[in-house]
């Protein structure tokens, strides 16, 4: 079993920071959600003016045999061609990366491919590919914990570089079947509710994985009381590391930031497995994945983006990087209303 602790949201800091800001020289909750953001962010860091000079995305791989029922618009082979994409910094996620100024680090945990000795990939692998769940669990309950603790691992030495701001991002071609079901599983939502069109499928090919998804769900019987268990029987080798970093940033009081429906999975893992998760992430944008709301709704995670994307690899995450850094400096920069002479 895991062992972790997460720390209680720091009401004192988070009331410190609201005090700060309502004696600032602007009209009261005038930046609106920005001020909430700038109050989370201190309870969950425990200080009243937190910052974040050394951001970080940790982008988790792993592949799905799932997929080879033809549900998603490539083949398996791509989750290897887009590692090797990544790691010379040719994707949507490096872009968006140097935008806000943020390190980069891949890690395999499931990829298919062996990708042994590949120059800049952190190599944990736990298995090649999750099984197919729709003929059987995804994976072993041993398999699952090994890796939440890689995800862990990854929080761990994050903050051991001196990080301060988190967020976890994926690729593995077919993932949004294994977050449609563990959504499905944890919510109550029937899949056809939380099941999309993923990598940009056509209305026969979402109703073929709606009902691979129900049929892995029947076959499996995964228990919604035992996230570990659910995990195990319709999760992936990423969903279960991102869930694990999402812990252990939380353990060590670094936000770490949600992204979109594949990671709204994993944080309904984290939550399920340590409810006092739900307090200490931060979501960021809306995906056009039907399901993202609904799970995001569900762990009461508010989100402040919505740019119909449902890209993946942590995009909308570190999107909300520059407004973080906005929102923080909010409470470091800003003059007092009384600091300019107003009375009031």
């Amino acid at each position: 079993m895991l062992e972790i602790t997460i720390p209680p949201f720091d009401e004192q800091a988070a009331q410190t920071a609201q005090e700060r800001l309502d004696v600032l020289a602007k009209l009261p909750g005038s930046l609106g959600k920005l001020e909430e953001l700038a109050v989370h962010l201190a309870g969950i860091t425990g200080q009243a003016c937190p910052s974040f000079p050394h951001k970080k995305l940790v982008l988790f791989a792993g592949d799905h045999d799932i997929a080879l029922h033809g549900l998603s618009f490539t083949g398996q082979e791509v989750t290897a061609m887009q590692v090797r994409n990544f790691l010379q910094g040719g994707g949507t996620i490096n872009a968006f990366c140097r935008t806000a100024h943020a390190d980069v680090q891949i890690v395999d945990v499931g990829v298919k491919e062996d990708l042994q000795g590949l120059a800049g990939l952190t190599q944990c692998n736990v298995m090649h590919a999750a099984h197919d769940f729709s003929q059987g669990a995804a994976m072993s309950r041993e398999q699952a914990v090994a890796c939440l603790s890689v995800g862990m691992a990854m929080a761990r030495q994050a903050q051991a570089e001196g990080c301060t701001l988190l967020a976890a991002g994926e690729m593995g071609i077919g993932n949004t079947s294994p977050s449609a079901a563990i959504i499905s599983v944890l919510t109550g939502q029937p899949v056809a509710a939380v099941a999309g069109m993923g990598s940009g499928i056509a209305a026969p090919m979402i109703q073929r994985k709606v009902e691979c998804i129900t049929r892995g769900i029947e076959l499996n019987q995964p228990n919604a009381a035992d996230p570990l268990d659910v995990l195990a029987k319709v999760g992936g080798t990423e969903l279960a590391a991102m869930a694990g970093f999402m812990l252990g940033g939380a353990a060590l009081r670094i936000p770490v930031v949600v992204d979109g429906f594949i990671a709204g999975a994993a944080a309904a893992i984290a939550v399920a497995l340590q409810p006092a998760m739900r307090s200490m992430l931060i979501g960021s944008h809306c995906s056009a994945e039907p399901g993202h709301q609904i799970v995001m709704d569900y762990l009461g995670i508010p989100t402040y983006l919505d740019l119909g994307m449902r890209l993946g690899e942590g995009t909308g995450a570190v999107l909300l990087f520059p407004i973080i850094d906005s929102a923080v400096r909010i409470l470091h920069e800003m003059k007092t209303r009384k600091d300019i002479g107003l009375s009031c």
